[in-house]
Parts: structure tokens; C-alpha cells; sequence
């Protein structure tokens, strides 16, 4: 690893500008922006995927391998990405900076507690809801009914017990109500701070934040709490975003961290500016499939930051089209049976086409990027290159696990000819005065490919009370699971005919958007039967083994 303020000059920033911590990872200061801001921007790639398994199929690990290749070519490039969770990372999936010759470093510590971004965000929202609790303590000035609190409590881990509590049991402790956890990434202050542009923009987000209702039905807001100052201060170096390196030296901005299966699922909006002034090329990502994370970076974040892609590139891999293959609902969606069947790589293709379709639909430049893994078969990855053929996508093989930055190099060149070459209208799916319940409709049907939705009585009285309290010009963050075009995490492929069931509604009227639920969605995930923390080990010298 180089040093950090190596990296942040040969960036082209001033070192009065970072704040280191340690040796190889710095904050970037606010007044940097303001350096920057008669600076031309960058072009912006997008990298997302077409539906996963459940262990992941390398989209971070392609974003670094790609911003890697560009960078040896000689193109200024940086990454803007997310900062992983510790519940995946203890979970299901290890850990989020990539393996193999693709990797940020130092993994170890951006997989773990990093610069402490995710702890503020948890304690900031902890502590509007250890406010609430204690306003209800003291008096409850403000009416507020405890039967319609909504703001949860947070915790930065899975853990599937702490989805319902009760609180205030035992003498003394305030009012015994109902409640619950949801995950840091689920946070409406981690929606609020990837999409804040500055200081300012924060506090006006976090003082609209509804944390429930009175008796008399009026929302309450942080700001009637008074507790948006406590909650900006623990914010205050949060908001800065992190300046990191891959294992080959190429500058990476880490910052944010919301997952797209529950929340928006992109980097930060700060983060994501500061390096299109720094890089000819940023390449970012969207979280799983491109029907939930790439909706959202183009119908939420785009829409809300003025931002516009130039590109996008759709991870592939065989594992997962042949995943995707399977024909009917599969068992579980550990399921593997049959994934050695060339016909279950030819029927996964279907999911394959509605991606490329779906993302084409917003106007943006199309590539597929294959990412190599060392059981595919050079039959399967013709029969993928050939469907690419067909498509009219161009398509490339990316070997940048086993070869980092040379591994790329195809994929990084077919990348900048499509960048120069292609006809660019970005435009998002649908307009601002659609209503809630046609914004819905229209993800469902133009980018799931079903029918429509089906509403729970609830979920459609909280859409009709929205549009009447004037918050029918939001977007919507469709929260759904990310394994299948439907609400079903079995049914695989690209199905057709179904009915999305809506759940439940809510307002995160800080972030900007209004939050749909979709079938049994949970914003607090749980740990699998084998955790990957069992499989983790320091030994005496503080080396850690088993972490990613």
C-alpha cells in the first residue's frame, strides 16, 4: 500500500485538504469541493448486475478490477463505492472490498470499523430515538401517540431477534410501547447522508425526518424534538468522505452504505461529485440486481443530484444465469440442482435480456462484463458472448480476480470505446407528477416485467394520505427481495403474469422518497445457520484470517 497522502496527490489533492487516519485512509474536508467546483466533471459509469445468488457475483469486486484496468491505461479513474456492513460481513457474505487482484485496502479495517461511519450514523439515530422515549418521559409537550411512533431503534449487525421489542418494561423506565431494530443500512439518517450535498442539506433532511404522529394525527418531526443539532454533530465527520486505494494503488472514495434490497443501495451523492471532479471516469455501483439498485441510482439518486450516467455495464456470471436457469421455484435459495446443465444456462439468458433491456430503457449505453470464475467452460462463456452478439451489447470477459488491472484491460477498453462511441439520453423511468401508486405500477410492469401490484388495505390507505398530504411527487424505493424480478425469492428467470403484493408504506420524507414494501421484505436481516464469523480467526499478533 502506498501512503494516503501519496495516493491523494497523484489524485490531484492538496494534502490541506485530507485528514488522515493512520497511514492509509483519510477523510476528504468539505472545502475540497469548493476547490473543485469550476472543475470540469468526469464521465459516470454505473456498474450493477443481473439477479444474484445469495453469496454475490463479484459487482464490487468488477467495479475495482475495472476502475484498476482504466487506471494502468492511463485513463484518471477512481471508484465510488460503498462501505460494507458488518452484518453481511459477520453473516452470509464476508467481507465487501473485493478479492483476488481486485481489492481496496486495507480491507481489514474498511471491513470492520473503518473512519466510524457507520457507528455515527447507528448513534445519530439512536439518539433521536432515545429523545422520543424521553420526551414521552418528561411530559409528552407534543402529544405524541405512542401507538404511532414509527422510528425504530438501529443496530449495525444481523440479528433477527431484536426485529419486535417492547420497551420501558420494569419500574421507572418510561412507557412500556412496542418497537423494534432495523439495520444501520436501513436507516433513514444513512438514506439522508448519502444523499446530503453538504452540512446544510444534512440538518434541513434530518429536522424533516417524521418520527410518528399526535393525537390529533399531525406528523412529528426531529426538528419539533429539537434533537437535529445532537444529531449533526455526531454526523459532523461522517459526512466527509473516505479516501482509500485498490490493492494496485488506484484512488478509491468509500462512503455510505445503504443496501438496495431495503434502501437505495448507492454511495454517496458527495462522495460521488467529489470524485467526477477528480477522475476523466468514476466508476460506481448499485447494490444487487439491476432491477432494484440500478432503478434506484437512476430513478432516486440521479433524479435528486442533477447527476447523469454515461454508461452502464452489467455484471454476468455463469454460476448466476445458470442460478437463474432453473426452471419453476426452486426448493431454497441455496438451491444448486442442475447448474451443470448447459440448458440451465441457456434458459437463465431470459433474465440476462430483461436487464439489458431494462437498463437500456433509461437511455444509457449498454456492456456486459462476464466475470471469470475458474470452473466456466469456454462453451459457456460463448453461448454468453454469443446472446451479448445478439443483443447488440457488447460483451468481454473479465478476469481481474486472478489478474487485477491486466485482467481488465479488454473489458476497460470496450468500455471507453462504447463511452465514445454510443448515443447518450439518460432520462429516468417516470416523471415527478406521476402519482405514488403509478410509480409503483410502472417499476412493476416496465422494469419486473408483471402485471401490477396488489395492496394491503393498510399500505393503500398510507398511499391515499401521502397524496393528500402532498407527497405524491416523490420517488419511490421499492423494498423487495433481490433474487427474483418478483416478491419471491424462489421464483427465478425472468418470470411474467405475476402481481407484486405491497405490503406496507412509509415516509422517509428526509431522504426524499417514499419506501414500498414488497412481500415479506425485512429491514432487520438474520444471521444464515453458518454464520461466516465462525469461520473467522485473529491470532496473538491481531492478523486477521477468514474475514473475505
Amino acid at each position: 500500500m502506498k501512503p494516503i497522502i501519496e495516493i491523494a496527490r497523484q489524485t490531484g489533492i492538496d494534502t490541506d485538504y485530507i485528514e488522515p487516519y493512520g497511514k492509509y485512509k483519510a477523510k476528504l474536508e468539505p472545502e475540497l469541493m469548493e476547490q473543485l467546483r469550476n472543475q470540469p466533471n468526469g464521465k459516470l459509469v454505473l456498474v450493477t448486475a443481473i439477479n444474484p445468488t445469495p453469496s454475490g457475483e463479484g459487482k464490487t469486486l468488477t467495479s475495482i478490477g475495472l476502475s484498476q484496468s482504466l487506471y494502468a491505461l492511463g485513463v484518471r479513474a477512481i471508484a465510488a463505492l460503498r462501505e460494507p456492513s458488518l452484518g453481511p460481513c459477520f453473516g452470509m457474505k464476508g467481507g465487501a472490498t473485493g478479492s483476488g487482484r481486485a481489492q481496496i485496502v486495507p480491507a481489514d479495517d474498511i471491513n470492520l470499523h473503518f473512519t466510524g461511519d457507520i457507528h455515527a450514523i447507528s448513534s445519530a439515530h439512536n439518539l433521536l430515538a432515545a429523545m422520543i422515549d424521553n420526551h414521552l418521559y418528561h411530559g409528552n409537550e407534543l402529544r405524541i401517540d405512542p401507538k404511532r411512533i414509527t422510528w425504530k431503534r438501529t443496530v449495525d449487525m444481523n440479528d433477527r431477534s431484536l426485529r419486535s421489542i417492547v420497551t420501558g418494561l420494569g419500574s421507572g423506565n418510561g412507557d412500556v410501547r412496542e418497537s423494534g431494530y432495523l439495520i444501520t443500512s436501513a436507516s433513514e439518517v444513512m438514506a439522508i447522508l448519502c444523499l446530503s450535498e453538504h452540512m446544510s442539506d444534512l440538518k434541513e433532511r434530518l429536522a424533516r425526518i417524521i418520527i410518528g404522529y399526535s393525537y390529533d394525527g399531525a406528523p412529528v418531526t426531529a426538528s419539533d424534538l429539537k434533537a437535529v443539532e445532537g444529531m449533526a454533530i455526531l454526523l459532523r465527520d461522517a459526512i466527509k468522505p473516505n479516501l482509500v486505494q485498490t490493492i494496485e494503488g488506484t484512488p478509491v472514495i468509500l462512503h455510505g452504505g445503504p443496501f438496495a434490497n431495503i434502501a437505495h443501495g448507492c454511495s454517496s451523492v458527495i462522495g460521488t461529485k467529489t470524485a467526477l471532479k477528480l477522475a476523466d471516469i468514476v466508476v460506481t455501483e448499485a447494490g444487487f440486481g439491476a432491477e432494484l439498485g440500478a432503478e434506484k441510482f437512476f430513478n432516486i439518486k440521479c433524479r435528486q443530484s442533477g447527476l447523469t450516467p454515461s454508461a452502464a455495464v452489467l455484471v454476468v456470471t455463469v454460476k448466476a444465469l445458470k442460478y437463474n436457469g432453473q426452471t419453476g421455484a426452486i426448493e431454497s435459495p441455496t438451491d444448486s440442482t442442475g447448474l451443470n446443465e448447459t440448458t440451465t444456462l441457456q434458459n437463465g439468458m431470459a433474465n440476462l435480456r430483461r436487464h439489458v433491456r431494462n437498463l437500456q430503457s433509461f437511455g444509457v449505453p449498454v456492456m456486459v462484463a462476464i466475470n471469470h470464475f475458474t470452473g466456466d467452460t469456454e462453451e459457456e462463456l460463448a453461448l454468453i458472448q454469443e446472446e451479448c452478439s445478439r443483443l447488440g451489447v457488447p460483451a468481454e470477459i473479465s478476469h481481474v480476480w486472478a489478474e487485477g488491472s491486466a485482467g481488465g484491460e479488454a473489458m476497460a477498453r470496450r468500455l471507453l470505446h462504447l463511452l465514445e462511441t454510443a448515443p447518450q439520453a439518460f432520462t429516468p423511468l417516470y416523471e415527478d407528477e406521476c402519482s405514488l401508486e403509478s410509480k409503483i405500477e410502472q417499476i412493476i410492469t416496465s422494469i419486473y416485467g408483471g402485471e401490477g401490484a396488489a395492496y394491503a388495505p393498510a399500505a393503500s390507505r398510507t398511499l391515499e394520505q401521502l397524496e393528500a398530504q402532498g407527497f405524491g411527487h416523490l420517488p419511490v424505493c421499492m423494498a423487495k427481495t433481490p433474487y427474483s424480478f418478483t416478491d419471491q425469492p424462489r421464483l427465478l428467470g425472468a418470470p411474467n403474469g405475476f402481481t407484486i403484493q405491497v405490503t406496507r408504506v412509509s415516509l422517509s420524507v428526509g431522504a426524499g422518497f417514499v419506501v414500498v414494501e414488497t412481500g415479506n421484505t425485512m429491514t432487520m436481516p438474520g444471521l444464515p445457520r453458518v454464520p461466516a464469523a465462525e469461520r473467522m480467526h485473529i491470532d496473538a499478533g491481531g492478523t486477521i484470517d477468514g474475514l473475505f
